[in-house]
């Protein structure tokens, strides 16, 4: 396996305005008292340097705003401040490790990674594991919340001021997306991914063909056609009777092994280039053990084995 060289970065982002359900906010506090950053340099002698947190604003101090578009402003700034930290982070060479807080956290974290790829003639690759789509747009979100949208915020599709953040121009090509473990897709969601053909393996592709068999045609792909790889993990891709503590759970989803196998495959391909975990809610955990489950995952995914 190619051995990983790059000083890792880590950085929060405390956010839960983008969920329909408070305690995300909480995650990357969660991640750190899970040990993520001492894991990462104890058991596999890693160079880690934790930034801190980005300064978000609560619900408490913000607008709601358009119903359909719940706490715009306060996302976008965010976002766009986080796509400012996470562009310098890898335009310095080091690999950014983004701890969430809701999922809304990507539009800033892969506009960040795109507008760098983009500068360097690079292709961005995307393997979104979650057990949702996250491709809502303003007009067929049945919630509003910006959580849902930032997979399609990523490949152009959505509110302008959110496609814009790092630069005018979709941060991944639908063709270089794979989302691995749906099972909760909205109508217009589902519309989208047909007609766009987004390439998305559901629950139901991992209990016909196996894991394994669907992690390796996505990194045979992705190592053919694309230069860099960023990993989207959300943490409710997991079964809840793995993870409970997650900002919105899902039945029948990924068992201890898959989500491990799909952590070390990727791993073993030596194209990993930035990763981002989200969605741990401790407020619906026990004794933290959903955070430890993510940061076993992440050490996985960068390179930790069992021999």
């Amino acid at each position: 396996m190619p051995a990983f060289e790059k000083d890792i970065h880590v950085l929060g982002f405390p956010m839960d305005l983008g969920a329909g359900r408070r305690g995300v906010d909480m995650g990357p506090s969660a991640l750190r008292i899970a040990g993520i950053v001492n894991r990462l340099r104890d058991e596999l002698n890693l160079s880690v340097k934790d930034l801190g947190d980005i300064v978000i604003h609560t619900a408490e101090s913000e607008e709601a705003g358009d119903e359909s578009l719940r706490y715009l402003n306060e996302i976008a700034r965010a976002s766009e401040q986080l796509c400012g930290r996470v562009k310098s982070i890898m335009d310095d060479g080091h690999f950014p490790l983004i701890l969430g807080g809701d999922h809304s956290m990507s539009i800033g974290s892969i506009a960040g990674i795109g507008a760098h790829c983009e500068e360097r003639g690079k292709r961005l690759g995307v393997i979104w594991v979650d057990a949702h789509s996250d491709v809502n747009v303003p007009q067929t979100t049945p919630s509003g919340n910006i959580h849902g949208m930032p997979l399609a915020v990523a490949m152009g599709f959505g509110h302008e001021r959110l496609t814009a953040i790092g630069g005018t121009f979709p941060k991944v090509a639908v063709r270089d997306v794979a989302i691995i473990g749906a099972r909760d897709i909205d109508a217009g969601e589902r519309e989208l991914i047909r007609t766009k053909g987004i390439p998305t393996y559901t629950m139901y592709e991992i209990d016909r063909d196996g894991i394994y068999s669907i992690i390796k045609r996505v990194l045979d792909r992705m190592r053919r056609d694309v230069d860099h790889i960023h990993v989207s993990f959300d943490l409710d891709s997991v079964d809840p009777t793995v993870a409970k503590g997650v900002g919105t759970p899902v039945p029948g989803g990924l068992s201890y092994r898959e989500a491990h196998m799909i952590m070390e495959t990727i791993a073993e391909s030596g194209k990993l280039g930035s990763f981002e975990v989200v969605e741990v809610n401790p407020t619906l955990d026990d004794m933290n053990r959903s955070a430890e489950f993510a940061v076993g995952c992440t050490l996985s995914c960068f390179g930790k084995r069992i021999l």
